[in-house]
């Protein structure tokens, strides 16, 4: 059954009035009363502000780790599925790391965590390096090339620069001739 809105407006505004007059007891001064009118109207305002506004959550970071685990054991339990000389290839098993990427994102928009945050991070570092750590690919180790090679590599765009000069010079001077 849901509770219409005014009415939590009303149960809020009494729950305020009941509190002023919990704390001000004497109104034998105007000015008593008038703070707690204007009071009264302040918090009118904040209610409605409040009540039109998206609830914003403050993220728990505790809550946060709780949840990230429950997306790891699930992951976890996909990755058991999947056969180990296949972990360092993705199209094994991306439907299971799409869950786990979604889990972690949702779980901590959902707490008020912005995604992704220290602690996400922390936690898929965890999993990359249970899961990920022997996946790293050899790269090759550069040489320098052997001294035929190197020299070949050097001379010819010297002699070709060479080559270009000579011709520009030579077609200017028999510039009269080919015109």
């Amino acid at each position: 059954m849901e509770i219409p809105e005014h009415h939590i407006y009303m149960s809020l505004l009494k729950n305020l009035f009941q509190k002023g007059l919990a704390r001000n007891q004497d109104f034998n001064h105007p000015t008593d009363a008038e703070r707690l009118s204007s009071g009264l109207c302040a918090a009118t305002e904040e209610i409605k502000l409040f009540m039109h506004k998206p609830w914003i959550l403050e993220c728990n970071k505790t809550v946060l780790q709780l949840e990230m685990e429950k997306c790891g054991e699930r992951f976890k339990t996909d990755m058991e599925e999947v056969d180990p000389q296949n972990w360092c290839n993705l199209t094994h098993f991306i439907g299971e790391y799409h869950f786990f990427s979604a889990c972690t994102e949702d779980n901590a928009v959902k707490i008020g965590c912005f995604w992704p945050n220290p602690v996400v991070e922390h936690y898929i570092i965890r999993i990359h390096k249970q899961f990920f750590s022997n996946c790293t690919l050899k790269s090759a180790v550069w040489g320098d090339p052997s001294e035929d090679t190197l020299i070949i590599l050097i001379l010819v765009p010297v002699f070709l620069t060479l080559t270009m000069v000579a011709l520009v010079v030579w077609c200017s001077k028999r510039s009269d001739i080919l015109a």
